[in-house]
């Protein structure tokens, strides 16, 4: 991986404020013309900018920098870093081991039936596939429709569950929220119940002599009708 200077312009303040380069040396390792080199020395150029210390950020070592302004035809070097940064990865369809793309189309399936809610751009993610793939599983017109078993992607080892529970909280967010039933649809409470009368009878007080006086009468009535 190539070595590249930190804040190249500051840098070169600092070195025309603290070192004895030339103006030729620094715009080599700055990536500088030689003249805009100079208008800094002058104070034409980079006014307000504070200089960087290349031998604090490791990137220049101070017996280099002694070597270089002894033998002005010399030409400054970076120092290979001390901790390697990795790259940053381009964000695209997840690779899949090639051991594990017979079993892609299982874990598809797996994914459209257990969490329906999955856009498709987010199974595309999970497990490296295609749209038309996708779309073939979901109709059942796979060439192999009639063998695939839902398989769980994370058990496969295709995707892993951080990456799975991430996708399906997102998804989450995007779903229809249910609504509330409110207080009025509800049951009342037992309490406000208890003193109601569930037959819904008639606030008149009921005369218990008539009621039994008419129960007799009925059955002297069916006494009758049975003889």
């Amino acid at each position: 991986m190539a070595t590249t200077l930190l804040m190249p312009k500051a840098t070169a303040v600092w070195l025309v404020d603290n070192t004895a380069l030339s103006f030729e040396q620094i715009g080599a390792l700055c990536s500088l013309h030689t003249l805009e080199v100079k208008s800094i020395a002058d104070g034409d150029s980079a006014q307000g900018i504070k200089g960087l210390d290349p031998i604090q950020t490791g990137q220049l070592s101070r017996d280099d920098i002694k070597a270089a302004e002894a033998d002005p035809d010399s030409r400054l070097k970076l120092l290979e870093p001390k901790v390697k940064v990795p790259e940053l990865k381009k964000k695209g369809p997840r690779y899949t081991p090639v051991s594990r793309r017979q079993d892609r189309p299982n874990a598809i399936q797996w994914l459209v039936r257990n969490h329906p809610e999955l856009k498709d751009s987010q199974i595309i993610r999970l497990v490296g596939t295609t749209k038309t793939t996708i779309s073939a599983i979901r109709d059942r017109t796979h060439w192999n429709s009639a063998n695939l078993q839902p398989l769980d992607p994370v058990t496969l080892g295709i995707c892993s569950q951080i990456d799975l529970d991430f996708e399906v909280t997102k998804a989450a967010k995007y779903l229809p929220k249910v609504e509330e039933t409110s207080s009025e649809d509800s049951l009342l409470p037992a309490s406000e119940t208890q003193g109601l009368d569930t037959n819904d009878t008639s606030s008149e007080d009921v005369d218990a002599e008539d009621v039994f006086k008419n129960f007799a009468s009925l059955g002297g009535d069916e006494a009758d009708s049975a003889s």
